[in-house]
């Protein structure tokens, strides 16, 4: 029996990637089509993880949804806090006292800090490396140690509120933020040589997973994603929010559109955050660090408002609609992770396999923020 050349040169096959796969840090499944090494399509499969965050912003008051926002990007847990309490505030018309956006601006880049901190670690092991990762959740650690002491919790935080944050922050935090912050700073050095320079990693990341900026725009892509591929797009400078704009830093981009190109953004981020945070911590104003005469239960005037912040991991955007009731009549959560995954299946195409799991892994996905 004769064997068809041609057939056999096009044949294919499906393997499923997840959801159960390390690489895919979370129940996302990805139907790829290979030609033998060669990924001919991949198509992503969400939902595993779907809790109706949405619909339960619905069904329950504004304040009892609250602890939802920490559980969506839990790596960051504290910009989705952020995103909603800053929509509804807008919405419900309050003005939340100097102090306690300080608060805000220096938790919020704490957590951008441990959630880089985690990827890079994570992205090494996706690599075939592991030591990097000790030294990262050994600094991350202090940064949870940090932020358990004034919010109570260690990943799906939730510490502000409708008008300001649940508690103040006192002189142990300030000296404890001075002291991690020189901490890093001196590991810094150690970071560049051990992985930055590192001719393994190198070689397996540049050149690799190529994103143009016109592929960011088309998928709605944002955060480190697009700022890899030459866009200077960041919420924080675009859309100044809170009290970002009485601060000094800068918006870290890089041309290269690869692999390397966001894990250097990333690492730059770090630094832009530390000096955020230092400046803040300078210029900390006394006085209350929650509005006066905030109702027990919201119910803002009927209306519709949008507002978004720079999450670690891109814009995410809340937009809430009142109708005049103790309830949003309509909540929709906008995913940074969603819009950057959504491009893996246009670039990945033609990639081996190993590769294409470096270029996932450059995205740094949250599952449950995409099944939200």
């Amino acid at each position: 029996m004769s064997i068809d050349a041609q057939s056999v040169l096009n044949e294919t096959f499906v393997l499923n990637l997840g959801p159960q796969h390390p690489a895919t840090h979370g129940v996302l499944r990805i139907k790829l089509t290979m030609d033998g090494e060669y990924i001919m399509d991949a198509d992503p499969v969400i939902g595993y993880g779907h809790r109706m965050h949405e619909k339960m912003g619905e069904n329950r008051t504004y304040a009892k949804f609250l602890p939802n926002t920490g559980r969506m990007d839990y790596v960051a847990a504290l910009f989705n806090g952020h995103g909603y309490v800053g929509a509804v505030e807008r919405l419900a018309g309050l003005v939340v006292p100097e102090r306690a956006e300080y608060i805000r601006v220096i938790t919020s880049e704490l957590n951008r800090i441990s959630s880089h901190l985690l990827w890079v670690g994570a992205f090494l092991v996706d690599l075939g490396g592991f030591t990097p990762l000790l030294y990262c959740f050994d600094d991350r650690e202090q940064i949870l140690d940090l932020l358990e002491s004034v919010t109570g919790a260690r990943l799906t935080f939730c510490y502000y509120r409708f008008g300001g944050v649940s508690n103040d922050i006192d002189d142990d935090f300030v000296a404890g933020t001075r002291k991690f912050i020189a901490s890093l700073r001196s590991r810094m050095p150690m970071y560049d040589a051990f992985v930055t320079k590192n001719i393994i990693f190198r070689k397996r990341v540049e050149g690799l997973g190529a994103i143009s900026a016109e592929t960011c725009r088309k998928y709605g892509a944002t955060g480190p994603v697009i700022r890899g591929s030459g866009v200077a797009y960041d919420v924080r400078k675009a859309e100044p929010y809170s009290v970002y704009s009485k601060f000094n830093f800068d918006v870290p981009v890089y041309t290269q559109c690869d692999c390397m190109a966001r894990y250097l953004v990333r690492i730059a981020e770090m630094g832009e955050s530390m000096r955020i945070i230092e400046q803040a911590l300078d210029t900390l104003p006394a006085g209350p660090v929650m509005a006066e005469k905030v109702p027990r239960t919201l119910k803002p005037a009927k209306g519709d408002c949008y507002f978004n912040v720079e999450s670690a991991r891109g814009s995410f955007g809340v937009r809430v609609v009142s109708d005049g009731s103790e309830n949003a009549y309509r909540l929709k959560l906008r995913s940074p992770c969603f819009s950057n995954m959504s491009l893996f299946r246009e670039c990945s195409r033609g990639m081996l396999l190993p590769d294409a799991l470096a270029l996932l892994g450059s995205l740094d996905l949250v599952i449950p923020d995409i099944d939200r």
